[in-house]
């Protein structure tokens, strides 16, 4: 634990709140939220490190991912067909991804071109309604796109559906609510992956007393959230939001790198 720098009690307190929100945000759109808490907890004094970030990003991915597949499958947005081939290859590699150590700097640049690679897909899918829906691909390609997508999660330690949901919608693969239920799916799965393959590598860092409360915050926005996403059509002004709070937090940790 001689990693962790001291925790002010009022920098928990705030921390809880937004963590809410983000999962409310994301679980509308049928995301777990990884890149919204990697994006807050870096910017935070509790804890250090990319295996404290990712560990806790993840173990919160989870909850909130299961709770955007529930609503969005109990909708009727959930197709099999279109899921299975992106799942099959991201698992394995996602575990790779997870077990794979890299240097810090290495970890903090990945990350910000993540969340800014992130902020600029979700803005422009929130054009997305005007593209045609041309259904799913074709099952290999699926099977690349899901490997590859499987991968980058892991390192970046993100369950992957700020990378997925921009490829299926704008490609026209998958209708928002049916993209949503899809990348639930998928960023549960990967999550899990990744946390496993964090684990073989003994690189899992978490802490009951902060991962407990940062639980239940999730849970409560994410059940706000996934009800809402479910049962609306419009998730423009979402996206719009993800994309500003990504961008904000990806140019702090750029602007973090150097001075």
């Amino acid at each position: 634990m001689s990693e962790f720098i001291e925790r002010p009690v009022d920098s928990l307190w705030l921390i809880l709140p937004l963590l809410a929100l983000i999962a409310a945000l994301y679980s509308s759109v049928g995301h777990g939220g990884a890149s919204g808490y990697l994006a807050l907890l870096s910017l935070t004094t509790l804890g250090a490190g990319a295996p404290w970030l990712k560990s806790n990003a993840l173990c919160l991915n989870v909850l909130v991912a299961f709770l955007a597949f529930f609503f969005f499958r109990r909708e009727g947005h959930f197709q099999h067909r279109l899921t299975w081939p992106f799942v099959v290859t991201s698992i394995p590699l996602a575990m790779l991804g997870g077990a794979l150590q890299i240097p810090e700097g290495l970890y903090d640049t990945l990350l910000s071109l993540t969340l800014l690679w992130a902020a600029w897909r979700l803005a422009q899918s929130a054009l997305a309604e005007a593209i045609e829906w041309k259904g799913p691909p074709p099952v290999p390609v699926a099977l690349a796109v899901g490997g590859a997508i499987g991968l980058t999660a892991g390192v970046v330690g993100v369950g992957g559906g700020c990378f997925l949901s921009p490829v299926l919608v704008l490609l026209g693969w998958a209708d928002a609510k049916t993209t949503a239920a899809t990348s639930a799916v998928f960023i549960l799965v990967n999550s899990l992956a990744g946390l496993a393959g964090m684990a073989t590598t003994h690189q899992f860092q978490v802490e009951a007393s902060l991962l407990g409360p940062f639980a239940l915050a999730v849970v409560i926005g994410g059940l706000a959230g996934a009800r809402l996403g479910a049962r609306n059509a419009s998730e423009t002004t979402v996206r719009r939001l993800l994309a500003a709070v990504l961008v904000v937090a990806a140019a702090r940790r750029v602007i973090g790198m150097f001075f």
